[in-house]
């Protein structure tokens, strides 16, 4: 295994994440829980106590400044779900002996109740099982001291840090801007709905923050594939044209024969010198070389946007693709962007 293979494997498994993010949640980590010990250590009633603090914060810890744009290391998930949890543990404690079932019905009932009052935070896991461990010797206060005020000073620790570190916290999701215009690849909220309930996963993610990412996921993408997109791509070969040495008449067969709306002009080397449309024709003219105007031409490998602004702004029907000659390769009118617009239709 290669050097670098070896360092990819310390990379970040969260999406977003990065060493300078990972190296402040570590310095706001270790101010926030030494923080958190001392002020909680005036509170202690017993000196032996030391830093009268809970083992569940030092995971708390973790959400809190690595993660704080996750629904589960908001305010009430940290300080209900910790203080409601330890509850739980303690009124299992109170009623059932110390065993592997009350533990587990200790842990259960965390999450029970953590989900119904929409607090669900993984340390409540561990703050059932300190309540439980605490014994029926206990007061029913354990939930609030030290447990609840441990994740209230923790909370109000972070809140201080991510004012300095970047990040927002509360995090707070933005509504994700809804597109203009709908196109056939915008996808809508309820087809994100839709996707997420066939799944049948749950997700550490805001829906407001997944669709969010998503819609400039969606721009990105859209954006990119038209600038990627070459006109050799999208024109279609066969051009119909008309030579410099035809008559008029002739070149008038030519449009109703094919019903084409502009032709381009060839010289004797098959290159093009110029270009008609039924515009120029309409009008009674000697010869071609007067009646015809500039072709509007591109190479292959031209960006295919680049030539929206001729058909937009410049009243350009078709647009000849050349080779370095000048002869005719292919041909992209309008309704070719429109192929490309609806593409998404399939």
């Amino acid at each position: 295994m290669s050097v670098s293979s070896r360092l990819r494997l310390f990379r970040p498994i969260l999406a977003g994440a990065n060493l300078r993010d990972r190296m402040l949640a570590c310095a706001g980590a270790l101010v926030g829980i030494a923080l958190t010990g001392l002020i909680c250590a005036y509170a202690a009633a017993d000196s032996q106590q030391l830093l009268w603090l809970v083992p569940p914060m030092g995971a708390s810890a973790v959400l809190l400044f690595a993660v704080p744009a996750s629904p589960m290391a908001q305010p009430w998930p940290a300080i209900g779900g910790n203080a409601l949890s330890a509850l739980v543990g303690v009124i299992v404690a109170h009623y059932l002996p110390l065993s592997p079932l009350s533990a587990g019905i200790a842990v259960g009932g965390a999450i029970a109740l953590m989900s119904l009052l929409r607090c669900l935070h993984p340390p409540g896991g561990a703050a059932a099982l300190v309540g439980l461990f605490a014994g029926a010797s206990s007061s029913y206060t354990f939930a609030l001291l030290p447990v609840g005020a441990n994740a209230a000073v923790l909370v109000a620790s972070a809140w201080v840090y991510h004012r300095f570190s970047g990040h927002t916290y509360p995090h707070v999701a933005k509504p994700a801007a809804k597109p203009a215009k709908e196109l056939p690849w915008t996808f809508r909220s309820s087809d994100l709905a839709a996707a997420l309930e066939r799944t049948g996963e749950t997700f550490d993610i805001d829906v407001n923050d997944l669709e969010r990412l998503l819609r400039e996921i969606e721009q990105a993408t859209v954006a990119r594939s038209y600038r990627d997109l070459t006109c050799a791509e999208i024109m279609h070969e066969g051009v119909i044209a008309a030579r410099h040495s035809m008559s008029v008449d002739e070149v008038r067969a030519l449009f109703v024969q094919h019903d084409v709306r502009r032709l381009p002009v060839l010289n004797a080397e098959g290159a093009i010198i110029g270009a008609l449309g039924l515009r120029e024709l309409a009008a009674p003219s000697p010869a071609l070389a007067q009646a015809m105007v500039p072709a509007s031409t591109a190479s292959p490998d031209t960006p295919a946007i680049a030539l929206l602004d001729r058909f937009a702004k410049g009243r350009v029907h078709a647009v000849f693709i050349v080779d370095a000659d000048g002869r005719p390769l292919g041909v992209v009118t309008e309704a070719d962007w429109l192929a490309v617009l609806t593409r998404g239709l399939g």
